[in-house]
């Protein structure tokens, strides 16, 4: 595996781990509770980070494919994507298990398909949002940016909901 491929596939796994570690604590109850203040859950936080590494790490890569509708339902990336609403309601959401199966799919799936990238294609140019290079390399790179950065809210909303830090 190219170097600074198996920089990014090591700077993925790490930040899941730690979002895992993260959220092991917490009851399926307080998932989609909003503390005073927050406008956010950790529901949705998990949620979306499923979909980010989508399309960071499949998507971005090589489109969508057909077989992609089985990682996740057109609901539930309307209802986590970029640019949804936090709903509280633990009815409108997917459930703790379901969404956790959704990320862990998605994450075999992206290891799965890192692994297989050529070198020629982590040079192919992209849009935002990218870390370090304006290519499917700084796609990839970004993935675990984009992690970190959540992982701090949810970090955030365990303090909120009365758990200890972490770290």
């Amino acid at each position: 595996m190219n170097l600074q491929l198996d920089v990014a596939v090591k700077q993925i796994e790490f930040a899941r781990t730690y979002t895992l570690e993260l959220i092991s604590d917490v009851a399926p109850d307080d998932w989609f509770r909003m503390p005073e203040g927050a406008t956010s859950h950790i529901g949705w936080q998990v949620a979306h980070l499923a979909i980010a590494e989508y399309g960071l790490c499949l998507f971005r890569q090589r489109d969508r494919r057909p077989e992609d509708a089985e990682l996740m339902t057109g609901r539930y990336r309307k209802a986590y994507g970029k640019g949804s609403t936090p709903d509280p309601n633990p009815e409108n959401n997917t459930p703790p298990d379901e969404i956790l199966a959704t990320l862990e799919r998605v994450h075999r799936q992206a290891l799965a398909e890192m692994a297989e990238i050529p070198d020629a294609q982590l040079a192919e140019p992209v849009d935002m949002p990218y870390a370090g290079y304006p290519t499917k390399l700084g796609a990839l790179l970004f993935c675990s940016h984009h992690e970190f950065l959540h992982a701090g809210q949810i970090g955030l909303l365990r303090r909120l909901l009365g758990k200890s830090p972490l770290r």
